[in-house]
């Protein structure tokens, strides 16, 4: 397996690979996902072969705060260490980051506990509209 940065011809395969992993209603629109990848400062994949089996993209400043967007990784390598690795790679090693994430699904929160991640006491949100209109 290798983890590396996403290359463009690999956009549309990680795409796929979030839509088939529950995320359709923010990748359907394949220009839409690719500004996504592309106004990320960080968007990487894991490949298998030429395979897509993982991606990660972050927000983030490189110097105090950053936001890791989304992971997802393909049903068929998960519990192998994929996902741990896109996550490390796409954080880095800069322990003076604070690193904050949505976890909207109850089963991925042990998932980012063992990396380090602990619910937030002080994070506020103002969610994006639901429809383009408001």
């Amino acid at each position: 397996m290798d983890i590396r940065e996403i290359q463009t011809s690999e956009i549309e395969e990680a795409r796929r690979l979030l839509y088939e992993n529950g995320w359709e209603h923010r990748v359907a629109d394949p220009d839409l996902f690719n500004q996504l990848v592309s106004k990320s400062q960080r968007a990487m994949v894991a490949v298998e072969g030429e395979k897509v089996i993982g991606f990660a993209r972050a927000i983030c400043d490189d110097l105090s705060n950053g936001y890791l967007s989304m992971v997802v990784v393909d049903d068929a390598y998960r519990r192998l260490g994929v996902g741990r690795a896109l996550v490390r790679a796409v954080m880095g090693d800069n322990p003076r980051i604070t690193w904050v994430l949505r976890a909207g699904r109850p089963e991925a929160v042990p998932f980012f506990e063992r990396l380090g991640f602990v619910p937030s006491k002080v994070a506020m949100e103002r969610g994006r509209a639901t429809s383009p209109d408001t």
